[in-house]
């Protein structure tokens, strides 16, 4: 097939994608505060270390993506008059940009943001935002203390989310813990590079290792002393119009949705395995 008529195809269903993406934030009731973040965070092109955000589908996906998660946030902030955030594996900082926005004029925030790569730590210091380079799993050893722990497309990378959640939960004064996570409807291991023999060097960034379905997330969550406070799934299409038929192609070359959840601390079963030492 020629290169021109790869680009008119492509084009024809980024643009198909887009629209989808446009009505499921509309139908969602996301798109007025997609609209308030965009006008807080401008340009979003340099939001990942791997790929930049620099074409109209793209940034409709990662605004859609990036609203679902401030509206799980914003309940919670409004608690608390001076809380302390912690956002790990922040790739860019933008997630406390949208927040020292939107809440400005009613409470003053404390962030910090955490991630693996020096880039990333290195693009978040430079918005005049503390920033500290960590493994996440590693994080409390750092004694980082926060209100709120927000962890959005962080938790399916992780080698060992147990002990993560875990010491979080155990190690932690968080009140609330609030995370997305891809959504899928029957659990399964991502690793593509080695389901697809892909011959190349690969690191956490790019690496999904699980990938849960809600009700095995869930599971994980209250063993690990979590308490879903509230769950709710994104879908990255409408379930009311035409633009529907997008599902299948969500499905099987990208993600049907998201799940998001707040979690609060309970260690009602936690406490009962006998092995986290």
């Amino acid at each position: 097939m020629r290169t021109e008529t790869k680009i008119k195809i492509f084009n024809k269903l980024s643009g198909l994608l887009t629209d989808s993406l446009t009505s499921a934030a509309r139908e969602q009731s996301l798109l007025n505060l997609r609209r308030k973040l965009e006008a807080i965070v401008p340009d979003i092109k340099e939001q990942y270390t791997a790929f930049k955000v620099d074409n109209e589908y793209l940034r409709a996906k990662v605004r859609n993506m990036h609203a679902f998660q401030i509206s799980l946030v914003q309940p919670v902030v409004s608690q608390f008059e001076s809380p302390t955030i912690v956002d790990i594996g922040d790739s860019a900082g933008t997630h406390i940009q949208y927040l020292k926005g939107l809440f400005s004029d009613s409470c003053s925030l404390k962030c910090l943001s955490v991630n693996l790569e020096k880039e990333a730590v290195e693009k978040v210091r430079q918005k005049g935002i503390e920033a500290i380079q960590a493994r996440a799993e590693n994080l409390v050893q750092y004694d980082v203390q926060a209100d709120i722990f927000l962890c959005f497309e962080m938790l399916e990378h992780l080698m060992d989310p147990c002990r993560f959640l875990y010491e979080l939960s155990m190690k932690t004064k968080a009140r609330f813990l609030i995370l997305t996570v891809p959504y899928v409807k029957k659990s399964r291991i991502g690793l593509y590079q080695i389901r697809n023999n892909r011959n190349e060097d690969f690191g956490a960034e790019t690496t999904h290792i699980f990938e849960l379905s809600p009700e095995d997330w869930k599971l994980l969550f209250r063993f690990t002393g979590w308490r879903v406070d509230h769950e709710v799934v994104y879908r990255q299409y409408p379930r009311k119009n035409w633009l529907r038929l997008t599902s299948y192609y969500w499905r099987k070359y990208d993600f049907e949705g998201f799940f998001g959840v707040r979690l609060i601390p309970d260690h009602s079963w936690s406490s009962r395995y006998q092995d986290w030492s």
